[in-house]
């Protein structure tokens, strides 16, 4: 399995701070850019290639470690360099007595395609072509991304720091934004805060820090929206940051008004989102299915929208609602998703599970699984009044124009 490569930022020499591929941490924890790793299954040998790099990488970057040295730093049974990747593969399948593919030998290739992203890992190529049948390229990925869905007690203890962090700097944040301030200050104080005191140095994902209006976007904060609105009184302020620690992250969301008071409005549907996270709290346990905890989560929104006068439900049940997918119209991003080295983590569409639905709402669920010990998942309904999705519901044509 290939580690993240160094990279410079377009056609410049700026490289930006490196940050592991996610597998390759997973496997052997390694910091640095440019290594490989090989992990022999029927013995757990486990061998780390690293770069060889020239002494006068010494003067811009650093010392230049020695095999040893990394051996010891990452607990690996051996170290070689990158260039001798295939000598020490033909070593295994060629040995005195000749060829070992009547053994059934395999080097297992990663390659699969991340269903949250819809992009492909791609494996490892070879420039000597007598690999090429011990190769598989099928094995690997599904196998090595169920391990990644349920979490180890260690990497469980990891998140925990990890989200405390995260709930100390949003509680900081909180504390600090006022009126009149601009959002991109307020993503500056979870940053600091998170860096200053615990040493993280990355956050998880493009904070989110959605005033007003744009907290009604979904994944505001990008490049043409970077956090740069100034906060008015009365404005609610939605903040989703989530720090990274040692590559695991935390995603947390909170909503608050920047004056420090609800109004009456505010507050239905800050409670109506509150009630829908508390119902599926209270469903979360094995064997739960994702896709009822997604449903349950509306029916608490509906219910707030009734209450609010935008939805009028008549003798309609709040249950026909949600398979009606009102709920959508309101609450048009999956419940939660799978959370670790990666904030949308590997496993939500895996072969053996529910896979991926159709309808309004529901083919944003980043996973349909049924819920098993130690999966990590974010819990965050969400109450949206997004424009052309109500125009939309309002439409002549739309059967949902009556309950609103």
């Amino acid at each position: 399995i290939e580690g993240g490569n160094a990279d410079t930022r377009n056609d410049s020499d700026h490289e930006p701070i490196f940050r592991q591929e996610s597998f390759f941490h997973y496997l052997f924890g390694v910091k640095e850019p440019d290594f490989k790793g090989c992990i022999d299954l029927s013995t757990g040998h486990t061998i780390l290639f690293m770069p060889r790099l020239p002494q006068e990488y010494a003067i811009v970057m650093g010392k230049v470690k020695q095999p040893d040295e990394f051996c010891v730093e990452y607990d690996v049974d051996e170290v070689k360099y990158t260039d001798e990747v295939e000598e020490y593969l033909m070593q295994l399948c060629f040995t005195e007595g000749g060829d070992r593919e009547e053994v059934g030998l395999k080097i297992l290739l990663l390659q699969g395609t991340n269903s949250d992203s819809s992009k492909e890992y791609k494996p490892p190529t070879f420039s000597n072509k007598k690999l090429a049948k011990y190769t598989d390229t099928a094995i690997l990925f599904p196998i090595l991304v169920e391990c990644r869905v349920t979490k180890s007690s260690f990497e469980l203890d990891l998140m925990r720091h990890c989200s405390e962090i995260t709930s100390l700097a949003h509680v900081f944040t909180m504390k600090n934004t006022k009126p009149g301030m601009m959002e991109y200050q307020s993503e500056s104080l979870f940053k600091h805060y998170a860096y200053y005191n615990f040493g993280s140095r990355h956050v998880g994902y493009t904070s989110i820090c959605g005033c007003g209006p744009n907290g009604a976007v979904l994944h505001y904060g990008h490049a043409g929206a970077p956090n740069d609105r100034h906060i008015q009184d009365g404005d609610m302020c939605l903040m989703d940051m989530g720090a990274e620690y040692f590559c695991y992250g935390s995603d947390v969301t909170c909503s608050y008004p920047s004056n420090g008071k609800f109004t009456d409005i505010q507050k239905i549907v800050y409670e109506g989102v509150l009630n829908a996270q508390r119902s599926v709290y209270s469903m979360l346990k094995p064997g739960v299915c994702w896709l009822h905890c997604h449903k349950a989560a509306e029916e608490e929104i509906i219910k707030a929208l009734i209450k609010l006068g935008v939805i009028v439900n008549g003798s309609t049940s709040v249950k026909d609602l949600v398979e009606m997918r009102l709920g959508a119209t309101f609450m048009p991003h999956g419940l939660g998703h799978f959370i670790g080295i990666d904030t949308h983590d590997v496993g939500g569409y895996l072969p053996g599970h529910q896979q991926r639905m159709s309808q309004n709402g529901l083919r944003s669920l980043r996973t349909c699984r049924i819920l098993e010990k130690d999966m990590v998942l974010t819990v965050e309904p969400g109450l949206y009044f997004i424009e052309h999705l109500v125009n939309e519901a309002l439409g002549e044509k739309s059967n949902l124009k009556k309950y609103l």
